[in-house]
């Protein structure tokens, strides 16, 4: 299987020791499983949870491995235990704080393993633009839940805002893709599972935590452009084809809002498996 992670919208947390339900968790249609070791994971469960994921990552299964922050006594292990494994798409480091520290996990894992970075920290977000640029780090993402317990904040949009653009930030200066928002713990509340997707892409995310299979629709749903923004970006298109300046729906058509139109429509149709069309030419 081969996956894409730099363009992955879901990405769904599965309990390390719970194997039977991997199987599930690949079929629920989520761009990237996660298999996780940390914090679904109690600690005398931990050895078994090591055996269960490489099991399933040595016999056909894929995913990306959350391990446990460095720093425990649990790291060194789960490195040692997942590394090298056919399966393993990528790690994902919580915690995420020490540029140095990341920089030894993909030493460790090896050239052809990414490392996701969790930030989930005061100290984490301030090193973030440092922990963007570790070697081995592809994706940035953010543990809102964790991170507003870190700060004695409310786990709510406007609170995190200044958090989640600044990873916003990092990524792109960085060179990275658009990171992955945290999870939202709604489990049955479908539109509010899209509603914070839908907001999290508006800031510049590309992605969103899962925390059960039946969120990974709505967050399709919430990142993908809606029909009336794919509409307007053709009618921009179509209104700059002589590409002079113009005007839709009593708004300035300039270069910028040209390229974003493009950008919105070409992102839409390869995620649909189409090719891109440019009705300016």
């Amino acid at each position: 299987m081969t996956v894409d992670l730099g363009s992955a919208r879901s990405w769904l947390f599965v309990p390390g020791d719970r194997g039977d339900r991997f199987e599930k968790a690949a079929g629920s249609g989520a761009d990237v499983v996660i298999c996780d070791l940390e914090d679904a994971v109690a600690p005398g469960a931990k050895v078994a949870a090591r055996s269960e994921v490489a099991s399933w990552l040595s016999r056909g299964g894929t995913a990306c491995v959350r391990i446990n922050a460095h720093g425990t006594p649990f790291h060194d292990d789960d490195v040692a235990a997942v590394a090298g494994l056919p399966g393993l798409l990528a790690v994902m480091m919580p915690k995420a704080e020490d540029p140095d520290a990341l920089v030894r996990l993909s030493d460790a894992l090896g050239p052809g393993t990414a490392v996701v970075a969790l930030i989930e920290t005061a100290l984490g977000l301030h090193r973030v633009n440092d922990v963007a640029t570790a070697r081995g780090v592809a994706r940035l993402s953010f543990g809102s839940i964790d991170f507003a317990l870190d700060l004695s904040a409310e786990d709510a949009p406007l609170p995190l805002l200044f958090a989640r653009s600044a990873l916003v930030l990092a990524s792109r200066v960085a060179g990275l893709p658009a990171p992955v928002d945290g999870v939202t713990t709604e489990l049955d509340d479908l539109p509010v599972v899209a509603a914070a997707a839908r907001a999290a892409a508006a800031l510049g995310f590309g992605g969103k935590l899962c925390i059960h299979p039946r969120q990974v629709s709505a967050v399709h749903a919430g990142l993908a452009p809606t029909d009336e923004q794919l509409e307007h970006a053709r009618q921009v298109l179509a209104a700059s084809a002589g590409g002079s300046v113009g005007r839709v729906n009593g708004q300035m058509v300039d270069a910028p809002v040209i390229a974003r139109a493009r950008h919105l429509l070409e992102r839409n149709e390869a995620r649909a498996g189409a090719p891109a069309r440019d009705t300016a030419t």
